[in-house]
């Protein structure tokens, strides 16, 4: 496998901040190689919990590519953040420890722009919760940010998952209720926009922190993940050339 190595640095460090509930407040980065093997182009999209902040810098994405590489998927993680450890053997994505949907939403063109993803993952939502930004708008925030994912790449295949549980109580009834709004949001956003159940795969046991999983929970998102890739074959597999062209 052909693999053309950039070097990044990433940062060290981190505590939760607000008391524990915002969610990976400062990145817990290691210094790492971001690569790219020519493979499908996928983004991890997201908060700390695609960063892989506490207690397991990479998070979901080790197990994730482990599995793509043992089911013969050439796969290519972009981002404009690189982390993880050396069994990771992408380190880029773009999950921003700390982050809401609209933070997000703001560097989308520049982000698209620079790693072009055939797919994305997308996990976001948290922060507003915990941070108690305009919670009964979070929905919509999120229908906003999924259209702007769509408008800048029309033929991406989109994974949209409903983010995990919670240990507080008053955060926990916050992520019921944005949960039961994602199915229909993406619902209405046609054939290549797809529901990935997260939040039915962990309970607060899987929890390091109350927030962020465990290792063994982040094992668990990277086996729904696989799955939902897995069920739609077009997002592991690369766009022809004359429509990869068309659709930048």
């Amino acid at each position: 496998m052909n693999r053309v190595v950039s070097r990044r640095t990433a940062l060290l460090g981190g505590a939760l901040a607000t008391a524990g509930f915002v969610l990976g407040g400062t990145p817990a980065h290691a210094a790492v190689p971001g690569e790219s093997n020519g493979g499908v182009r996928v983004m991890p999209l997201g908060d700390s919990i695609t960063d892989g902040y506490t207690p397991y810098p990479g998070g979901y994405r080790v197990e994730l590519w482990q599995r793509l590489a043992a089911g013969g998927y050439t796969v290519d993680f972009v981002g404009s953040q690189t982390n993880g450890p050396a069994e990771l053997g992408d380190h880029d994505h773009e999950g921003h420890p700390g982050w809401r949907i609209d933070q997000l939403d703001a560097n989308l063109d520049t982000w698209l722009g620079q790693s072009d993803p055939r797919t994305v993952l997308l996990l976001i939502g948290t922060n507003d919760l915990n941070q108690n930004h305009d919670v009964a708008n979070a929905p919509a925030r999120l229908s906003a940010l999924i259209d702007h994912i769509r408008a800048d790449k029309p033929r991406a295949e989109l994974f949209v998952a409903t983010v995990p549980p919670q240990a507080n109580g008053t955060q926990q009834a916050r992520v019921v209720t944005y949960n039961a709004a994602i199915p229909q949001v993406v619902a209405a956003k046609g054939p290549d926009v797809h529901l990935v159940r997260m939040y039915d795969a962990l309970t607060t046991a899987d929890l390091a922190d109350g927030i962020h999983p465990t290792r063994a929970g982040y094992g668990k998102m990277a086996a729904v993940w696989y799955a939902a890739l897995r069920a739609v074959p077009d997002s592991l597999t690369p766009l022809p050339a004359a429509a990869a062209a068309a659709a930048r």
